[in-house]
């Protein structure tokens, strides 16, 4: 009767446990979603404005460029090297193919491909990346490490 009368008690505690995950994993689908939305957004301004200016919007103040044959470049470096990039020669877009985001709904992760083209060339050079976003407390998604692995065949 003891371990019934426990049962019975406990019962409320279990359902609304549940139903407090259940709204959780639904606020996290939607965070996701905005911070996909975020890259999306991120690649469109690539393509029409150019990746300097795409990169100087979407970029934390503290954030992380990792790049072939250089040390991370951080903060001020980050932006620095941005700021004195030229990207007058190429288009540059990605897609993402995935992503997560923490319990939290502060950090996430996209990862995808991306796609360079030569505006003399009549090539396209692909290669894999990741990005890590940060959410604001104005709500919108900043970049906070930006990574590409050059050299890839997307198989279609």
């Amino acid at each position: 009767m003891y371990i019934k009368n426990i049962c019975f008690l406990m019962l409320p505690f279990f359902i609304l446990t549940a139903c407090a995950n259940k709204k959780e994993m639904k606020n996290n689908d939607a965070e996701k979603a905005e911070m996909i939305a975020a890259e999306i957004s991120f690649s469109k301004v690539s393509s029409e404005q150019g990746t300097r200016k795409a990169l100087m919007q979407y970029i934390d103040s503290n954030g992380v460029l990792l790049r072939p044959n250089s040390i991370p470049m951080v903060a001020g470096d980050a932006i620095n090297f941005i700021s004195q990039s030229d990207d007058t020669s190429y288009t540059m877009i990605w897609q993402p193919k995935g992503g997560n985001i923490a319990g939290s709904g502060e950090l996430g992760y996209t990862y995808g491909i991306y796609s360079i083209t030569p505006k003399d060339k009549d090539t396209i050079m692909q290669g894999t990346y990741v990005n890590i976003w940060k959410k604001q407390p104005d709500g919108t998604w900043k970049l906070i490490l930006d990574s590409g692995n050059e050299g890839i065949e997307e198989a279609e």
